[in-house]
């Protein structure tokens, strides 16, 4: 079988079921995919200064560098790789992005052990058994051809789309693909296709692609090094934690409930966290949101050492950094 029932049959060839006209299409093998993203978010995105305005009016504050390389990325249809320290914003960009541009986001959360299989498809076994016993139910005196009813249980119905099969189907979407560094060499191997092509083969029915590619975000907390073939599919961008004025004006555009000393206060001695004290992991900007949040929630209106113990699991997730910390909470906070 190479076609898909209800995809190319039919006045509605290519579509699926409940696609609306404007969506993207999957198509059998052989035909061409359509225009990259870029087409569609032209306005909006007519260069890096407007994705810096767009993502901030979600919240998300890129620097010119960050916001380039999304503008490319996008304008040329090429998947953004973030690396980065985990907490620097590398998938709050992709969640931003979707906001920004009124799309859905379809994350796929990768882990060790993960497979295609369950990045891209399953059958539904229980209706497949289902619909054989309904069969066998209604025709016990009618002889049913068994090649017919082989086709029937690989029916699109019973398809079970996962996020990779998803964005290819319901592009224009966002599509994230979370720390991939967590994946195995093997599942890297099969974005490759996806990334190159922007299109899948199942085995029972084809080949299929999409019309309209996804926007496409990768995250790597660079557990391991990716492969130079998938690296060459993207556009690379390195994700630092932000210097002290940006982290301080994420805090105030993300939090304007935190009141300006205290957000002061706690982005100063995040920075602190971060290069003076050695700590096995270092928070991010999550975390220093995390705590000013908290702080917030205890009706604080300073930082001292006492509220700063209190507080500090919002900001410090070991035992022995938080120990480290405690111990050198007084140093910490003298200006």
């Amino acid at each position: 079988m190479d076609t898909v029932s209800g995809l190319t049959a039919g006045p509605n060839a290519g579509q699926t079921a409940g696609q609306t006209a404007g969506q993207s299409t999957v198509q059998t093998k052989g035909q061409t995919t359509g225009s990259p993203p870029a087409d569609s978010f032209a306005d909006t995105f007519a260069s890096p200064g407007d994705v810096a305005a767009a993502l901030s009016r979600t919240g998300y504050l890129a620097d010119d560098a960050l916001a380039t390389v999304t503008f490319l990325a996008i304008r040329l249809g090429r998947p953004i790789l973030l690396e980065g320290e985990p907490g620097t914003g590398k998938t709050a960009l992709a969640e931003a992005l979707a906001e920004a541009l009124g799309l859905q986001l379809i994350r796929l959360q990768c882990y060790e052990g993960i497979d295609a299989t369950q990045a891209l498809y399953d059958w539904d076994f229980p209706r497949q058994i289902l619909h054989l016993r309904a069969v066998e139910a209604l025709s016990r005196d009618d002889h049913r051809d068994p090649g017919q009813l082989e086709t029937e249980l690989f029916d699109e119905r019973f398809l079970l789309a996962r996020p990779v099969l998803r964005a290819l189907r319901e592009a224009p979407c966002v599509l994230l693909i979370d720390e991939i560094d967590r994946a195995d060499d093997e599942f890297e191997a099969f974005l490759l296709e996806v990334l190159s092509t922007w299109q899948v083969t199942i085995p029972e029915v084809g080949t299929l692609a999409a019309t309209t590619p996804p926007i496409v975000v990768l995250t790597s907390n660079r557990t391991r090094e990716l492969h130079d073939a998938l690296k060459r599919r993207c556009l690379y961008h390195w994700i630092d934690h932000p210097g002290l004025a940006r982290e301080l004006e994420i805090v105030r555009t993300r939090l304007p409930e935190v009141p300006a000393a205290l957000a002061e206060q706690v982005v100063g001695v995040i920075q602190r966290l971060r290069t003076d004290v050695g700590l096995i992991k270092p928070p991010g900007v999550a975390e220093t949101l995390d705590w000013a949040r908290a702080l917030v929630a205890l009706g604080a209106a300073a930082l001292d050492p006492e509220v700063a113990a209190a507080s500090l699991g919002s900001a410090v997730k070991y035992r022995e950094d938080a120990e480290r910390v405690r111990a050198m909470l007084d140093r910490l906070l003298t200006p």
